[in-house]
């Protein structure tokens, strides 16, 4: 059963000659268990169609669904509990509070929501990530790479049902973002929640059950695209 649904999703900025379609009838569904990369170039709608997905914005028109439920009509403060409750976002502008610790981010998180991991868990995903000399520190002083990595340590320590990336490994060296995409391959099967990645770097792909292609807010399913690179 999918648990993530768009059904004739579209998205427009602003009104006649100055109207964009950002993201043009979009049909799509997700899997629990499922591993999937949204490829294109910037400006081709891939972001708007994840913070779509994610309820983070509202479509123009048409229904997003999370496990069953249609988010596009409730009110902001309901979308923000399914967020909650339902997604780990991993985005490219930070959302990272920038007076907490590492560690306060996540302690911040179970005094908002049940079911995040475990302690033992926790310290091993600090260990995959190689972040767990940092729990001391603010985010301003980490590098960039550094911040992505708490992100995704973030993003992962909710046990979302949906996982939602944008970029996630763009500000890693190549052995990191191959290291995130094999951890996120885990939790994805392992804990059997859907992942999305937004990503230019199509060395990735080749962990993902499914690819698609965004060109000019069109949204196509890709034959799977093979980089040994990836494997």
């Amino acid at each position: 059963m999918a648990n993530l649904e768009l059904n004739q999703v579209t998205k427009s900025f602003g009104t006649g000659h100055k109207k964009v379609d950002a993201l043009k009838e979009t049909h799509f569904q997700a899997e629990r268990g499922e591993l999937i990369a949204v490829i294109g170039p910037s400006g081709s709608g891939k972001s708007t169609f994840l913070t779509i997905a994610g309820g983070l914005q509202t479509p123009s028109e048409g229904d997003v669904i999370i496990n069953g439920q249609n988010i596009t009509a409730l009110s902001e403060k309901k979308r923000s509990k399914v967020r909650l409750k339902e997604i780990g976002f991993m985005l490219q502008a930070s959302n990272l509070v920038p007076f907490l610790t590492v560690g306060n981010q996540m302690r911040l998180l179970d005094k908002n929501k049940k079911g995040n991991m475990t302690k033992a868990e926790l310290e091993q995903l600090y260990d995959n990530l190689g972040i767990g000399e940092l729990r001391n520190k603010y985010p301003s002083d980490l590098s960039g790479g550094e911040r992505q990595r708490v992100v995704i340590a973030k993003a992962l320590y909710s046990n979302p049902s949906i996982i939602l990336a944008d970029e996630p490994t763009a500000s890693l060296d190549s052995d990191r973002a191959f290291e995130v995409m094999s951890l996120l391959q885990k939790e994805t099967k392992s804990k059997n929640t859907t992942t999305i990645v937004v990503t230019h770097d199509i060395r990735l792909v080749g962990y993902c059950d499914k690819v698609y292609k965004m060109t000019d807010g069109t949204l196509v399913l890709e034959e799977k695209l093979v980089d040994d690179q990836g494997k």
